[in-house]
């Protein structure tokens, strides 16, 4: 799915802001554990105003945004866990399913072959209507 330049310009707002948002706490933080008197906490006031005129910010433009996120995902980092860790599941799990269904496949293709010729043996007067069955839908019957 391609993104307009519009949808690109607004994510880079919100992300722009949510970095903002990141820092404002980081130095909160930081304050915090280095707090020095009434000097910190002219800071950390000034701080609380930057992180909440951020917040503002974000809950304005954050609607304008779309993206489609899988609820999936979304449980999982509610759960607390990392995101990635489920991308790496779903594509393990997708080559997997891959392959069992390509080993079907595969099965199915040989199962038709071995049928066509045990017609063909069985009812010779089929041969040319077997064939063009089994070579329309992929295989080839030798003899």
């Amino acid at each position: 799915m391609e993104v307009s330049d519009d949808q690109q310009q607004k994510l880079k707002l919100v992300e722009t802001q949510l970095k903002a948002i990141v820092q404002s706490l980081y130095n909160l933080i930081v304050q915090g554990l280095e707090h020095q008197g009434s000097a910190t906490q002219e800071a950390m006031k000034q701080e609380i105003q930057s992180l909440i005129e951020n917040l503002v910010k974000l809950s304005r433009a954050a609607p304008s945004v779309h993206i489609d996120i899988p609820p999936e995902v979304t449980d999982y980092v509610e759960k607390a866990r990392n995101p990635d860790i489920y991308t790496r599941e779903l594509v393990e799990t997708t080559q997997r399913m891959n392959q069992m269904l390509k080993g079907r496949s595969e099965a199915y293709a040989q199962m038709r072959d071995i049928l066509a010729k045990d017609i063909i043996l069985a009812i010779p007067e089929l041969k040319d209507d077997v064939r063009k069955v089994a070579e329309s839908t992929g295989g080839s019957i030798d003899g």
